[in-house]
């Protein structure tokens, strides 16, 4: 392979337009149910989406369908909940994951292989496993049929308590030495060396917590019985049973449901691709 005066490797034509072809097909094998479903949403009655060729491009393209979902459903009602049950996750997870990170990545304690371990060994059970007992637990205090109750069991992941100390543990231990020194307690070190050196993972965090509480289904059609209390995700199914033979509403429903994931990714990428990068480089 020819190599440049400095001693890096060059990439061939050919190399190069394999991998454009590759990085081109992921791209389309990705985005194209986001598109399709964009494009279904926006056909009106008198186009047929059965077609042997279907199309990505609307004829006529129209928002009757977002209009007829807000009239058959309260989606805004739905879309509040699930911003509530949202921001409790995302809440409990930057301060919660934060702090129980920062503890067992510079806190000495005893106990605290053995915690770190309880915590690894959480990962190993599918979520199906303690669904019951997260129920139980849930009922047992008093919180059935209510949205604390659905934000409950995601208001710290322990995945998340695992990237924040895998984050504060890439942060070189001279600078809390020396921070000891001019006479900083734990609570100072944690703030002003601390959480400056993990904002990209917190982003990170956060960006997956959303996610993780606007797309679950299964846990809030447990816990909630009322209606009025549901998640945008399980009054979008009353579109699947009274318009299944509709799929442009259905389609425009999830479109609905997908937007707050594009602006809250849209506003924090650039905090997310920075905590990604801090973890191939520091982990």
């Amino acid at each position: 392979m020819p190599r440049r005066a400095g001693g890096f490797t060059t990439t061939s034509p050919a190399e190069k337009a394999v991998r454009y072809a590759l990085l081109l097909l992921v791209l389309l094998v990705t985005i194209s149910p986001f598109l399709w479903q964009l494009s279904t949403s926006l056909k009106g009655m008198d186009e047929d989406i059965y077609t042997q060729t279907p199309s990505f491009i609307p004829s006529s393209p129209t928002l009757e369908n977002y209009t007829k979902v807000a009239e058959t459903i309260p989606v805004w009602s739905y879309a509040r909940n699930s911003l509530v049950v949202a921001a409790i996750v995302v809440v409990g997870n930057a301060v919660g994951a934060t702090l129980a990170g920062y503890a067992m990545a510079k806190l000495r304690f005893r106990g605290g292989k053995l915690l770190l371990g309880l915590f690894l060994a959480t990962l190993v059970l599918p979520g199906e496993v303690t669904i019951v007992s997260q129920y139980v637990t849930v009922r047992s205090l008093g919180f059935a049929d209510t949205l604390v109750g659905v934000a409950l069991p995601g208001a710290i992941g322990m995945l998340n308590v695992l990237l924040m100390y895998t984050a504060f543990r890439a942060i070189p231990p001279e600078l809390d030495a020396a921070a000891t020194v001019d006479g900083a307690n734990a609570w100072q070190r944690f703030r002003h060396i601390g959480l400056p050196n993990v904002r990209g993972m917190l982003s990170v965090i956060v960006i997956f917590a959303f996610i993780g509480a606007w797309d679950d289904f299964l846990w809030p059609l447990i816990v909630l019985t009322d209606p009025d209390k549901y998640t945008l995700t399980v009054g979008l199914q009353y579109l699947n049973g009274t318009f299944s033979a509709n799929p442009r509403l259905i389609a425009a429903g999830t479109m609905i449901a997908f937007l707050p994931i594009v602006v809250v990714f849209a506003v924090l990428q650039r905090f997310f691709f920075k905590g990604v990068e801090e973890g191939a480089i520091k982990g």
